[in-house]
């Protein structure tokens, strides 16, 4: 497929929306950068209704774009529930869990698989693989399926199956994980002190067993691993993308990164200097929701970097080329949204 270099920059980027409705800052998004997707969140929308409207205008709007879009949302249960209010929410992941059976944790993957699908959303930033060693109310807490690394292969992994086969794109997360600190990277930049040796022996072994198990999309965490990198957090070093991921773990998968507009990046490295060094590290999709003039700005930097021999186009061609092999894989374009049926949704999740 022959694209533009702005097609294939575009390409890279999940964005947010401001707003609840398609602005024309969102139509340029499309239009003019062919962005790779948006990922939604409540505000975006005051219904269910409302969601599917914004949904099918987002499509309406790349039906000439050469290739479909990625519409992501983080929808876990419990706490991390982006549906609209007319969804009862599951509970959290170590709720179900803790409630000793396989079932549940398969039942309820499955619920969420067929609820987005069946919405028009193919992407889905979860399940979390984190291991669970602080309270509930945690940054990661309840969000976990175990409290061991073995507990977490079985639910966690169990979980992202069921959800791929409804057609749902998993995205596992918070490489190298999110449960090995107190810290909350929405606020500040946590340190992990253990080394990585140790990390490979529990958190990391975990991913590992995912991408075994055929995970085809892994959120990189803000998270520092001084260890690896005494400057950079995981999600923005290079030496942990390229040359551990993707080197000594041989890892060929999608890489994402956490919302770039999280404090512990944007405040440390700067809105559009995070975006840069995030790409340069060797990340495949650049996931931001910062103000969309941030985002134009990154556009237009990394257009220019290219152009002038500062970023290699083959770094931006490899991620391009799993990209388009992930959309081509889970997402049939021009799909019509009908919508799930909510009383039936409601009906499976009030066993819980």
């Amino acid at each position: 497929m022959e694209l533009t270099l702005m097609e294939k920059i575009g390409q890279l980027f999940i964005v947010g929306i401001d707003g609840d409705s398609v602005t024309e800052q969102t139509k340029e998004f499309i239009l003019k950068y062919k962005i790779g997707g948006f990922i939604l969140y409540r505000k975006n929308f005051k219904s269910y209704a409302d969601m599917l409207n914004l949904i099918r205008a987002l499509n309406d709007l790349n039906k000439d774009n050469k290739i479909p879009l990625f519409i992501a949302i983080d929808q876990e249960g419990g706490r991390v529930n982006r549906m609209p209010s007319e969804f009862k929410n599951l509970p959290s992941a170590s709720t179900i869990v803790r409630s000793g059976s396989l079932e549940n944790v398969r039942e309820s993957a499955q619920i969420i698989g067929k609820m987005l699908i069946e919405s028009g959303i193919n992407m889905n930033f979860a399940p979390v693989l984190d291991i669970k060693r602080f309270d509930d109310n945690h940054a990661i807490g309840n969000r976990c399926y175990g409290e061991t690394k073995e507990e977490v292969m079985e639910n966690g992994i169990l979980a992202m199956k069921e959800m791929k086969k409804q057609g749902l794109i998993t995205v596992i997360k918070h490489f190298p994980g999110h449960g090995a600190t107190r810290i909350d990277s929405h606020f500040t930049l946590p340190i992990i002190i253990k080394r990585i040796k140790k990390l490979e022996q529990e958190d990391i072994s975990v991913f590992k067993n995912a991408i075994e198990n055929g995970a085809d999309a892994m959120m990189v965490g803000h998270l520092m691993v001084l260890n690896v990198d005494l400057i950079f957090p995981a999600s923005l070093s290079k030496k942990f993308i390229t040359g551990y991921l993707r080197e000594k773990m041989s890892y060929n998968g999608i890489i994402i990164t956490d919302n770039l507009k999280m404090k512990s990046t944007c405040f440390l490295y700067g809105k559009v200097n995070s975006v840069i060094r995030a790409l340069k590290a060797g990340n495949d999709l650049l996931l931001t929701s910062f103000e969309n003039k941030y985002i134009f700005k990154a556009l237009e930097k990394i257009k220019r970097l290219v152009q002038n021999c500062k970023i290699d186009e083959d770094r931006i061609n490899e991620s391009v080329d799993r990209v388009i092999s992930l959309k081509k894989k889970y997402i049939k374009s021009n799909n019509e949204i009908i919508g799930t049926d909510i009383d039936n949704i409601n009906q499976m999740i009030s066993k819980y």
